[in-house]
């Protein structure tokens, strides 16, 4: 089965309009449809990525998975009901809610509705957001990326590698045991995080400015209760970011200047520094989890672990070094 990449995301709420203030005035989405209970933000080119309906509840309601046709979308199903999966086929009014073409929906061994698609609707109008961003990075690579809660990661794991065909990326097994998968040449689309639960751990958008993330997170401290981890930049998709708290109780990643890969050559491997290189303090571990976060940190600190930025054409200037000591390690390098 060949997934592109994630296409669209709905989410459960007790209070839309508290959705409306953080997806627009924090995010910086477009909201495009507001109706009795339900909200709809724009990202990109794309008509949808976002749907909201308050339903008294918190979490994600399903996810969407790009493919990339019709006869992609046909053969997956029939790969699904190989594997005795129930699938359903989305009916006239789901898919102009969802605005694709078509789809099938089913749920993972978790319980999670999943569905796949094809034929995103395109807006007829430029993206506007909602607060002043360069933009979301999306495109081939999708909206961004997913984290889901486990109890047992293997209880779910061998059904989105072997059936839906996530690839391993990477995995950490302290603080915490988390799996990273990719579909696609982002580094990760998928990761799980073994809570002891199951739910939602986060949803990342990626920025194309730097300064669209700082900005962001002095709003987000305004409510110092809002942040789920402190700026930080991670081991593995070299991503510096933060984590707020959504009204629906999991968190958005918003971070800048993600990893690419190639899926041919990728080989993983366990993310022995922990998950971040450099800050993310995570509020929603217990102190003896911060504790342990904090000393693999330092542990990276303390062997000189450093990572290129990753940058877009457009949005940098290379300095001159004046610096023998530096010029020495450039030259060293090669």
């Amino acid at each position: 089965m060949r997934l592109l990449s994630l296409g669209y995301v709905g989410i459960s709420t007790s209070n839309a309009d508290d959705w409306r203030d953080y997806g627009v005035g924090l995010l910086g989405l477009q909201l495009v449809d507001r109706s009795a209970g339900t909200l709809a933000f724009r990202m990109d080119d794309r008509s949808q990525r976002i749907h909201v309906e308050q339903d008294g509840r918190d979490g994600c309601r399903y996810f969407g998975w790009e493919v990339a046709d019709a006869a992609a979308l046909d053969e997956a199903g029939a790969e699904l009901e190989a594997h005795g999966i129930a699938v359903e086929r989305g009916d006239a009014a789901l898919l102009a809610q969802r605005r694709v073409a078509d789809l099938i929906g089913f749920h993972d061994p978790l319980g999670n509705r999943v569905e796949l698609f094809w034929g995103a609707e395109l807006a007829d109008s430029p993206f506007s957001p909602g607060r002043s961003i360069s933009g979301f990075r999306t495109g081939p690579m999708g909206m961004g990326h997913l984290v889901l809660t486990a109890e047992r990661i293997e209880a779910v794991m061998p059904f989105y590698r072997d059936v839906l065909g996530f690839r391993l990326s990477d995995y950490a097994l302290k603080p915490f045991k988390a799996y990273f998968f990719h579909v696609n040449p982002r580094h990760h689309s998928l990761a799980f995080v073994e809570t002891g639960r199951r739910g939602v751990h986060h949803l990342m958008m990626e920025l194309m400015s730097f300064d669209d993330v700082g900005q962001g997170y002095d709003l987000a401290q305004i409510d110092p209760e809002m942040i789920g981890a402190t700026l930080g930049r991670h081991t593995n998709d070299f991503m510096t970011s933060f984590y707020s708290w959504t009204p629906s109780k999991f968190m958005v990643e918003y971070g800048w200047g993600g990893r690419e890969i190639d899926p041919a050559t990728w080989r993983p491997e366990e993310l022995s520094h922990g998950p971040s290189l450099w800050g993310h303090d995570r509020t929603w571990l217990d102190e003896s989890g911060r504790a342990m976060a904090r000393d693999l940190r330092l542990g990276a600190a303390r062997a000189g672990m450093r990572e290129p930025v990753q940058v877009l054409d457009g949005n940098y200037n290379v300095m001159s070094g004046h610096c023998p000591w530096w010029d020495g390690i450039k030259k060293a390098a090669g």
